[in-house]
């Protein structure tokens, strides 16, 4: 998936005439922490928050200074660079332009969400498993022998770090709602089950596996 296939229309861009408190109130609209500034299709830059609140609300965005260093994808940049910027600077969206730096929307977080709740299966029945470890004994190879054993098949894996214990998180979709045989086999091999979740536990899941994921491209 690229860039270009994400794009929104919902936002609107903003000109660098535009007063600090019209952008607010456009962000307050959207639910959106970032706005692109935009004059003329040539993509200027991305104001934050954080910019409008550091300067006066009734000057023009044009004499404001920017925290962030022009953050943007091409149109033709697979989905997990998008990713990966996103999660880096924490944005609540990323513009997009063509090979000629033109302006041609924004992704948002929620429609990042959104293709990645889809296109990872994470909306088909099952469950989640996450296993923890180190980098040293992840082998995908080994993880489905167990799993596939107990007539499971896993849907689809992701890894996120913990930068602070450097344990990885092994993420596993599974295609079945009742995983305790899978556990229970997991835990005969020595693999330490970190957490279970089933879609009828907690309807924010897929959110946190996303900000997870999110977090792991930012490594």
């Amino acid at each position: 998936m690229k860039a270009a296939n994400l794009i929104s229309d919902e936002i609107v861009s903003i000109k660098t005439s535009t007063t600090g408190q019209e952008a607010m109130d456009l962000m307050n609209d959207h639910y959106i922490s970032h706005l692109p500034i935009v004059n003329n299709e040539q993509f200027l830059g991305l104001i934050s928050e954080e910019d409008l609140l550091n300067n006066e609300l009734s000057e023009a965005i044009g004499s404001y200074q920017l925290s962030l260093k022009k953050p943007f994808v091409r149109e033709t940049d697979h989905v997990f660079e998008l990713m990966a910027q996103t999660a880096h600077l924490n944005l609540t969206l990323i513009p997009v332009v063509d090979h000629e730096d033109n302006y041609l929307g924004v992704i948002s977080q929620q429609s990042l969400l959104k293709y990645f709740s889809q296109s990872f299966s994470f909306t088909e029945k099952g469950s989640i498993i996450v296993l923890e470890m180190t980098k040293s004994d992840y082998a995908l190879s080994e993880i489905a022998r167990v799993v596939e054993s107990e007539g499971v098949a896993i849907i689809t894996s992701f890894i996120s770090l913990d930068e602070v214990t450097n344990k990885i998180y092994v993420h596993l979709k599974v295609n079945q709602l009742e995983v305790h045989r899978v556990i229970a086999a997991l835990e005969r091999y020595e693999y330490v089950v970190h957490s279970m979740y089933t879609e009828d536990q907690d309807s924010d899941v897929f959110k946190d596996r996303f900000e997870s994921f999110m977090h792991y491209l930012n490594v």
